[in-house]
Formats: C-alpha cells, sequence, structure tokens
C-alpha cells in the first residue's frame, strides 16, 4: 500500500508540471499565476532583483538577445539591448534625475555635505565640482568662501533660499558658473571677487560668470568682477548695499533689467579697463543725495560696442550723479565717448544719430571775413574765425571746418547761410557758393549770390545732405562766375550739420 502511494504522488506531481507546460505559466510564491503572465513573481517583503554588472562586463556580453536587460551599476540604470539599434538603451523613468547633484539644506552641517569641496579648497575655500547642480534650500549660513568653478548654484525661491557670509568674502576665485534664484549677502565682505583667467587683449579669457533672478542685499561691498569672457546678470534686485561692484576687463558683458534702490550706498557700478562689447538693457537706478549712479570717468576702452537703452534714472541729487562721465574723450553736457549708444530717461541721449556741430561768423559790413576770388577756377575757402561750442560727436575749429566725430557712417545734414559784399567799388559780380566734404564740391549745394557795390548785401542759403564716416569734414567755399573778380566780404556765416 504504501509503494501505491508513493507512485500516485509522483503521477499527480507530474500532472502539475505537465499542467504548467501547457498553460506556459510560472508562479513564485504563489500557486495561481497570472492568466495573463508567463512568470509571475509574488512578495510583500521582497523584490525582484535583475543582474548587475558593470558597463564593461554589460558590453562584454555575447550577442545579447533583443529586450535582455541588466542594472548597469556604473551609470545606476537599468539597460536593455535594442537589436533594432545594435545598442543598448536606458529605461528611463518620469523623474529622472541628475547624476552630478546635491542637495544643500539649512540645516546640513556644511563640513559633511561639502567635505569633497572642502578638501579640493585646501580647507580654506569650498571649491565646488564642475558642471554638478547644487540645490539651496532655505538660509545657509557659510562659514568659508565658495569659488564656483563653473557649477551651478541654484534655489527654488530667492525669497526663501539664501547664501550668506557673516564674515569674509563670498564667491572668490578665477573660475565663472552660474548662480540663479538666489539670495546673496556677504555682511562684512565682497559678495564677488572673482578674477578670471588669460586677457582681453590676446582674446584667451575663458570663464563666463551668470547671475539671474537674484537678490544681492545688506552687503559690506557688492564687489568685482574681472577678467572674464562673459558676465550675463539678468533680473536682480540690489538692495541695501554699502558700496556696489566694479567691473573690469570684461569681453562681453551684459546687464538686464537690473534694480538699484536707493538705499544702496556709495557708487552703484562702475566700468574700468577696456570691454569688447557692453549691453546694458531695462532696470533702473534710484540714485538719492551724494550718490553715483554709473563710474565711467575711468574712460574705459570699448573695442566694439556700447549700448545702454531703457535704462531709469531716478532720484533727488545733492552732490551726486545719475553718472560720472568719462574725463576724455566725450563732449561738453554729456556723459560717454562715441563709443557708446545711450537712451535712457534722466540722462542725455547720446547716440550718433543725434550728432550735431555749427560755427558761425557774425560782423558788420565793411569788417567781414575777406576772400580773394579770381577766375582761375580754383575755388576759395571761407575761414571762419569764430569756432561753436554748441558741438556733439562735432568737432570745429577756427578755419570754418565741422568735422564728424561720430563712430558710425550716417547721412548728415547740413544748412546754413552766409552774407557779402564786394570789398571794393567795381568788383562786382556772381559767384558761387558750396559745401564741400573733405576739400571735394558736394554738387547739390551750390547756390549763386550777386552784390553790386560796397554795401549791396546779398544774402545766400546752405543746404544738402551726405554720406560721412567717422573723421569726415564740412567747409564752405566760394569761386568766381562772371563779372569783376577781385575780393569779397563775408559778413555772416553760419553752418549747422544734424
Amino acid at each position: 500500500m504504501k509503494k501505491k502511494s508513493h507512485i500516485s504522488k509522483v503521477i499527480i506531481l507530474v500532472c502539475l508540471l505537465f499542467q504548467s507546460f501547457v498553460f506556459s505559466q510560472i508562479g513564485i510564491g504563489t500557486i495561481t499565476p497570472a492568466a495573463s503572465s508567463i512568470l509571475d513573481v509574488t512578495s510583500t517583503t521582497q523584490g525582484f532583483l535583475t543582474p548587475r554588472m558593470t558597463t564593461a562586463q554589460r558590453n562584454a556580453i555575447s550577442s545579447p538577445t533583443n529586450g535582455l536587460m541588466v542594472y548597469d551599476t556604473d551609470l545606476h540604470s537599468f539597460q536593455y539591448y535594442d537589436s533594432s539599434t545594435a545598442g543598448w538603451k536606458k529605461i528611463y523613468s518620469d523623474n529622472e534625475g541628475r547624476l552630478k547633484y546635491k542637495l544643500i539644506k539649512s540645516t546640513d552641517v556644511l563640513a559633511t555635505v561639502l567635505a569633497s569641496e572642502l578638501a579640493a579648497g585646501g580647507g580654506t575655500k569650498y571649491l565646488l565640482d564642475s558642471a554638478t547642480y547644487y540645490e539651496i534650500n532655505g538660509t545657509v549660513y557659510l562659514d568659508r568662501s565658495v569659488e564656483l568653478n563653473n557649477a551651478y548654484l541654484v534655489g527654488l525661491d530667492s525669497g526663501e533660499d539664501k547664501l550668506i557670509r557673516a564674515s569674509g568674502d563670498l564667491f572668490v576665485g578665477t573660475t565663472g558658473g552660474s548662480i540663479k534664484i538666489l539670495t546673496l549677502a556677504a555682511l562684512s565682505g565682497k559678495v564677488f571677487d572673482i578674477t578670471g583667467t588669460g586677457s582681453i587683449a590676446s582674446g584667451t579669457q575663458t570663464q563666463n560668470l551668470i547671475v539671474r533672478d537674484c537678490i544681492i542685499a545688506n552687503s559690506s561691498n557688492v564687489g568685482k568682477i574681472e577678467n572674464m569672457a562673459l558676465m550675463f546678470l539678468s533680473i536682480v534686485q540690489f538692495f541695501n548695499n554699502t558700496s556696489g561692484i566694479i567691473y573690469k576687463d570684461i569681453s562681453k558683458i551684459l546687464l538686464s533689467n537690473a534694480a538699484w534702490f536707493g538705499n544702496n550706498s556709495g557708487t552703484y557700478e562702475t566700468f574700468q579697463g577696456t570691454f569688447g562689447l557692453v549691453e546694458k538693457l531695462g532696470g533702473f537706478s534710484e540714485v538719492i543725495g551724494a550718490k553715483i549712479g554709473l563710474d565711467v570717468s575711468g574712460n574705459p576702452v570699448i573695442t566694439g560696442d556700447a549700448v545702454m537703452e531703457s535704462v531709469v534714472y531716478t532720484g533727488t541729487l545733492t552732490t551726486g550723479k545719475y553718472v560720472n562721465g568719462y574725463t576724455t574723450g566725450g563732449y561738453t553736457g554729456y556723459n560717454f565717448d562715441n563709443k557708446w549708444n545711450v537712451r535712457c530717461p534722466g540722462i542725455p541721449t547720446e547716440t550718433d544719430a543725434n550728432a550735431t556741430g555749427e560755427f558761425s561768423v557774425n560782423l558788420t559790413p565793411g569788417t567781414g571775413v575777406t576772400v580773394t576770388i579770381d577766375n582761375s577756377g580754383t575755388a576759395a575757402k571761407i575761414l571762419a574765425t569764430t569756432a561753436s561750442t554748441s558741438l556733439f560727436r562735432f568737432s570745429a575749429n577756427n578755419t570754418g571746418r565741422l568735422t564728424y566725430t561720430g563712430a558710425k557712417k550716417r547721412i548728415i545734414k547740413f544748412a546754413g547761410s552766409l552774407s557779402f559784399v564786394a570789398e571794393s567799388a567795381g568788383k562786382t559780380g556772381i559767384y558761387i557758393y558750396y559745401i564741400a566734404k573733405n576739400g571735394t564740391i558736394i554738387g547739390q549745394s551750390k547756390v549763386y549770390g550777386y552784390t553790386g557795390s560796397v554795401t549791396d548785401t546779398s544774402p545766400v542759403p546752405l543746404s544738402g545732405s551726405i554720406e560721412m564716416n567717422t573723421n569726415d569734414y564740412l567747409e564752405v567755399y566760394a569761386d568766381y562766375y562772371s563779372g569783376s573778380a577781385g575780393k569779397i566780404k563775408v559778413t555772416s556765416l553760419t553752418l549747422t550739420a544734424f
């Protein structure tokens, strides 16, 4: 009987195995695998573990089957083989994260969470890991300075996420990086003390600094940013800082919608050294009392172009200035040299399109400027002995010349008039007057005038337009047409270019 019982159990087991093969289902941890599955692994206390291997081991698999899956321990991701591309592909999730990422919370011990950065900085500063994304959560008090090293420092709310240095400088070193959506404060030091590598003269600058959507507040000194290939600052509030910022020797600088409130002190922004391209757009500078909004008195050199537009300069001044202008290379009553194009409320507009210049002579008949004219075919230049002070991107001299000093080629219009008489009796006739550019007649400016005696004063209008480049100049000439050639006297002459 025992032998029959044993045989019966074997038969039952074989039948069960035969049934599993028939239905092609296997259950592990369950005797009732799901009908739609070929393998049903069920557990509430354990997981399913795929083969784990390095990238090199995965790539060494011989003739992988389409759909083969492993976990890559180097890439920290599941990989599957795709025979259509003959390669391995990563299995992505909706919450795919960055590989180089650190979260820094207000409750963290910095010496622990930034231990590797502190070691990289020689124990004196935090040298961030290049290309790593550091997320700041809450108010983080720094016990040492930070060198960005081309990393990213980012918060979620600039009103809540803050980096504060109670003593000493906040950002130092020779490298740039990206700072976004944070409040920055150096209570007794500089927010920035960064000097990049290379030089603008040789074109070897490599570092870029980007500061966006930030608040810089309550700092002893906003600091200095020097020798960068690119400085990009956008939508930044400057609030209650004792000293402003110095920009020096930067190839390309873009300042967009910076807000300088009236509770800042000292000089807000200073440009020094050499710049390839400057663009300052939007925002405002509220300058009060003895403060200075923008200082270019060091005569910064612009090798390309400089544009400042739609920046509102406002506030009640005493001894301060909205702009502390160029000391050389500028124009009386204006702030910048001819490399700048400025259109901002509160300060004079300065562009080549606004260039203007004039000179004039105003004498009584009988005491005018003597011009000797013959019939040789050579015109005589009329020498104006009084130069004008009403000049912007033009210069004038005492020889009757207006020189265009704007940086860009443009069409210049000119207008004026003169009055003349014969110098002596019997020297009457018709004379030709015209404007010349660089000594060459501007044909459309020719006009004719007649004088019959030493008391017969004849007025002549002058007008026209001409294309001018930097340092092109305009002069007034007279020539003989008919009658008795000789000398005339110009009793009045005015020429305006605009």
